[in-house]
């Protein structure tokens, strides 16, 4: 017995003290249960130290598919297994996956998901206990399912034990530990496997709370920058309105501070300010019609609005993302934008009510015209062109071309006409300047003038209506004219002609080619005329050949236009005549 005793103390193995005990089958039976206490405790001490170590790496761990790889490494060391793999908990989907594995050979398992129930996996993480078995195939006490089986056998994995990884109360997921033969698993296995679940589980939970917290410490930080970029364009749009800015310098500011190009368009598509575009780029400026920026055709867009109504858009481009602070800097600038544009509408409603109520005190030629000229918003001339305007004329302001606007002193309704006042001293070019508003506004204009500021500027709208009126009853829609465009039907009821300026106007193309080339296509048409557009009897009174009379009225209709000789334009041309050897003598 002491002999036994020394070698216990000596650790000596069990078959040396089976040898030495000899026939005492009490003494060797003893001695043999001591050994394997021993034995155990040793393996415990072993395991436990190999868990403080686990438990120390895992603490000093900071990425997540780092401690993972560390749990399922130790995982396979500690058991002695051929395999360890690890699923988490998808809340989302319901199910486990796949997320670690150390030992393993398949692509199909290593990315297997496991529904809860479904298999052993599913077993352990529906009910939160361990599980494991020495042949899983053919073990009939779990759900088998195809995706599982195909998986598990091409891993070739026969004995498995799951534990589940649970922090209080809250399932994360399952640790495994497997074999591609079939073994049993221990009760110290199934133990030392649960305590490394318990480790990391609680280490996976501490892992995600700091990631969870770096990740929001960054977004505060990406917040609070996107704040400070956000404030400064805010006072940087703020700035524009105060100081009375238009749309120019908000395209400009915003393709500023974004670093990209800004093209503003009006409700209708009409560019309004351009910052930086590219030549030749595509606006996709309908995309939108909302104050939401919208992806389109490769840029953003967003509509400018004001009371549910599209005063424009604004079109980003040169930019293929925007960060979230930057998307709302870009809607808020579509706001500035809608607000200056209603600023520019008001003020310009404003001003045209203004020059209308002072077009009304200057033709109803009640007030004092010296101080209305002073009132005048641009600087008043010596002599006007007066325009009324009949029709729906609710489009001719929009339609104005850039001379007009320019030359444009007062414009306003009056007595159901639409009146313009042109500081110019050609009614001719002025008639030529408004044909294609009066085509595409679709209203009749008539154009009076020069006349000077006063009472003569009175008298020269009064001409006008009665010229306009005279041109609907003529049926002449959709153009402009002079008195002199309607011949006769132009001089009947004014107060005054200028008859050289009307013989001009008729035949003034004819006479200067008579001047230049010693010709007399007016002594041709005096004769053709009377003898009732005759060529044949011309040619008699003129003693001369047909042909050449024809030849004369051909050059005729070169240089006065083919309708020449309607009934409209040969009566126009015979008055004409008169009063040019009326003037001659």
């Amino acid at each position: 017995m002491r002999e036994l005793l020394r070698l216990l103390a000596e650790d000596a193995s069990g078959s040396e003290l089976a040898r030495v005990a000899g026939d005492d089958a009490v003494a060797r039976d003893l001695a043999l249960r001591i050994r394997a206490v021993i034995d155990a405790s040793k393996k415990r001490e072993t395991e436990l130290t190999a868990l403080v170590e686990v438990a120390r790496e895992l603490a000093s761990a900071s990425d997540p598919s780092g401690v993972l790889d560390t749990i399922v490494h130790r995982a396979r060391t500690l058991v002695g297994a051929d395999v360890a793999y690890l699923t988490l908990y998808d809340e989302a989907r319901g199910d486990t996956y796949m997320r670690a594995t150390d030992g393993s050979l398949s692509a199909a398992f290593q990315q297997l998901r496991v529904p809860l129930g479904a298999g052993l996996g599913g077993l352990v993480a529906s009910a939160r206990r361990p599980y494991w078995t020495t042949d899983y195939p053919s073990d009939q006490r779990f759900r088998h399912t195809g995706p599982i089986d195909h998986a598990v056998g091409d891993e070739g994995l026969v004995a498995i034990c799951g534990t589940p990884l649970i922090v209080d109360e809250a399932f994360v997921g399952v640790l495994f530990a497997s074999n591609r033969t079939a073994r049993p698993f221990s009760r110290e296995e199934v133990l030392l496997l649960g305590s490394l679940a318990a480790l990391a589980a609680v280490t996976i939970v501490q892992v995600r709370a700091a990631a969870e917290t770096a990740v929001a410490l960054e977004q505060l930080s990406e917040a609070h920058a996107g704040v400070e970029h956000a404030a400064a364009a805010h006072d940087r749009f703020a700035d524009i309105v105060l100081s009375g800015g238009d749309v120019d310098a908000v395209a400009a500011a915003l393709a500023e501070l974004l670093g990209v190009w800004v093209v503003l368009v009006d409700a209708v598509g009409n560019e309004l300010a351009v910052a930086g575009r590219v030549p030749g780029t595509t606006v996709p400026w309908r995309e939108s019609s909302s104050g939401r920026l919208t992806r389109a055709d490769g840029c953003w867009v967003v509509a400018a609005t004001a009371k549910g109504e599209r005063l424009g858009a604004l079109v980003i481009g040169g930019v293929d993302d925007l960060s979230g602070a930057d998307q709302r800097i870009v809607e808020r600038a579509a706001v500035v934008t809608a607000l200056v544009l209603l600023f520019r509408r008001q003020a310009a409603e404003q001003s045209q009510r203004a020059q209308a109520d002072l077009l009304t005190d200057v033709l109803s030629g009640g007030g004092d015209f010296e101080r209305l000229r002073l009132l005048a918003p641009k600087r008043v001339h010596d002599r006007f062109v007066v325009a009324v305007c009949r029709g729906d004329h609710s489009a001719v302001r929009a339609r104005l071309s850039a001379p007009v606007e320019d030359k444009l002193v007062l414009s306003g309704p009056y007595g159901g006409d639409l009146v313009l006042l042109l500081a110019r001293t050609d009614a001719v070019t002025a008639a030529r300047e408004l044909s294609e508003v009066a085509k595409r506004a679709g209203v009749t204009i008539a154009v009076v003038g020069p006349a000077r500021w006063g009472e003569a500027l009175v008298d020269a709208h009064r001409q006008a209506v009665r010229l306009v009126t005279t041109m609907v009853r003529l049926g002449r829609h959709n153009e402009s004219a002079t008195p002199d465009d309607l011949g006769v039907a132009g001089l009947v009821g004014a107060p005054e002609v200028d008859v050289q300026a009307h013989v001009e106007h008729v035949l003034g193309a004819v006479i200067a080619y008579d001047a230049q080339r010693g010709t007399d296509l007016i002594g041709t048409l005096h004769a053709y005329f009377a003898a009732g557009q005759s060529p044949t009897r011309a040619a008699s009174a003129l003693h001369i050949h047909p042909n050449t009379v024809q030849q004369r009225l051909d050059r005729v209709g070169a240089l006065l236009g083919a309708e020449w000789q309607s009934p409209e334009h040969s009566l126009n041309l015979q008055v004409a005549l008169r009063l040019h050897q009326a003037i001659r003598g």
